[in-house]
């Protein structure tokens, strides 16, 4: 039963229905209470007829219904010449202007939704409200933050997930270690009699084993694994293996390390004249490295002393410069009376170094 209340901006009063009305569509809306009509003209007795589902004064071009409301009832009322009203199912209040949810064809307010008619969260078993995302499958529900790996908690909401027989949910990864014949790829059934890869325990398609670098199907290629991840041999070299200081390319054996740089053994030679320096002696100058022979021709400062190189090798190791002139330190002595004069006054003249006394003499 519907029951409504009229009002009129005129506030005549007295104006009442006629009985000609009842026959033309009232008892189609329900049993009328009260209904109170006024109207313009000033008259107690406007007779108001039903005229295709709409409230009619002959006096009036229609009349206003703003201040009607529902008291009970599944539908709201509403016709073309008049002002829609639209209620929530439950509560009945107004839900223009406000956010509403269509449940089974019905109305309702977002309170009485959460509260009468959101589906209860199978992880949490809270309502899922209006505002909440929902998961749904095979007839159980989530809230989106509860979708998770019953194993590792991992969110499944835009992830492959499989449901156990248990009812847990598990993302592809910890569902195919509960199921052994679960590809580790894709998660997929391994079928009996297909080609398959076995590693550590685990199964895979064989097109599924791939190389987590280029992607390509691994198959009878050697292969190298990186934590859980697997490369064949090419990638993994380009990736992981430690270049050469002098060509750049990966080492992927053997190999030289010098002052902490890695090299290919066939690139450590010398500058000059490429003999390979493995188990040799050498030296190294502006990032190049020479064989002893080489250094002392072509790269060491001549001692202004004894006019041999100053290799920096056996006794010579010590080196003096002074005003663009090295010597040996045993070479840096008084011209005269031979003193040593490393770490001491000296004269220098000409080309000569003597000791101050032996200066004062000259």
């Amino acid at each position: 039963m519907e029951w409504f209340m009229v009002g009129f901006g005129c506030g005549v009063r007295g104006c009442g229905v006629s009985g000609s009305c009842w026959p033309q569509g009232v008892d189609q809306r329900g049993c009328i209470y009260s209904l109170y009509l006024g109207g313009v003209c000033g008259s107690p007795s406007v007779d108001a007829t039903l005229s295709s589902g709409s409230w009619f004064c002959p006096y009036l071009s229609y009349l206003d219904l703003n201040m009607a409301y529902r008291l009970s009832g599944p539908r709201s009322y509403a016709t073309s010449t008049m002002t829609e009203r639209f209620d929530c199912y439950y509560c009945r209040d107004n839900l223009h202007g406000k956010k509403y949810v269509k449940k089974d064809e019905k109305h309702v307010c977002t309170k009485c939704f959460d509260k009468l008619c959101a589906n209860t969260c199978a992880e949490c078993r809270r309502p899922i409200g209006a505002d909440a995302k929902e998961l749904n499958h095979k007839n159980r529900h989530w809230h989106e933050d509860c979708f998770r790996c019953a194993k590792c908690y991992k969110p499944l909401a835009n992830e492959p997930f499989s449901a156990r027989d248990d009812g847990k949910i598990m993302c592809g990864k910890c569902g195919s270690r509960e199921d052994g014949n679960r590809c580790q790829a894709c998660y997929k059934v391994v079928m009996p009699g297909t080609q398959n890869v076995e590693y550590k325990k685990k199964v895979w398609h064989e097109e599924c084993f791939t190389c987590f670098e280029c992607k390509q199907p691994i198959r009878s290629q050697s292969f190298l694994n990186k934590g859980d991840d697997i490369y064949c041999s090419p990638c993994h070299e380009k990736k992981f293996a430690k270049k050469c200081f002098h060509c750049k390319q990966p080492i992927t054996s053997g190999g030289i390390s010098y002052q902490d740089q890695p090299w290919h053994s066939e690139c450590f030679v010398c500058r000059t004249c490429r003999k390979n320096l493995a188990g040799t002696r050498f030296t190294s100058h502006e990032e190049h490295v020479y064989c002893v022979d080489c250094y002392k021709t072509s790269v060491a400062k001549q001692c202004n002393g004894c006019k041999n190189p100053i290799t920096g090798f056996g006794h010579g190791t010590n080196v003096v410069n002074y005003e663009g002139h090295s010597w040996h330190e045993y070479c840096f002595n008084c011209k005269k009376c031979s003193l040593s004069l490393a770490n001491k006054r000296f004269v220098i003249n000409g080309e000569n170094i003597y000791c101050p006394d032996c200066a004062k003499k000259l």
